[in-house]
């Protein structure tokens, strides 16, 4: 099963980025979908995760107020807008599929990973 992943690239400090991630209705609907990153030598952490309706959203510390997530169930797709990027946000960016007790923070709460797309924050 394949997410694509897409939208990264090289932004300046306190620039901004759109993530996006289109999964197989199959995999999208009626499912959470998170955001992970993991940065060079660090393990991947949580970034933000959205209930199936999209009504409901939750976010790690590090980026919370910086970083939107959304989805649009009709196009099978989530997004991650992202503002006031650091250096420190510098990450390969995944999304996935999770479940489970919400909020699904947990990476063994998600079971089908996209291919990730590389973020860049540098002057």
């Amino acid at each position: 099963v394949q997410l694509q992943a897409s939208g990264g690239g090289l932004v300046q400090p306190g620039g901004s980025l759109r993530l996006s991630c289109r999964a197989p209705r199959m995999v999208f609907r009626r499912n959470v979908m998170g955001w992970f990153r993991q940065a060079p030598g660090k393990e991947r952490e949580f970034v933000a995760t959205i209930s199936w309706s999209g009504g409901s959203t939750y976010y790690a510390d590090s980026v919370k107020g910086r970083f939107t997530i959304s989805r649009d169930n009709a196009k099978n797709t989530v997004y991650l807008q992202m503002n006031s990027l650091k250096p420190e946000d510098t990450a390969v960016y995944y999304c996935a599929r999770g479940g489970g007790i919400w909020p699904a923070r947990q990476l063994n709460q998600y079971h089908y990973w996209g291919q990730g797309t590389l973020v860049t924050v540098s002057s």
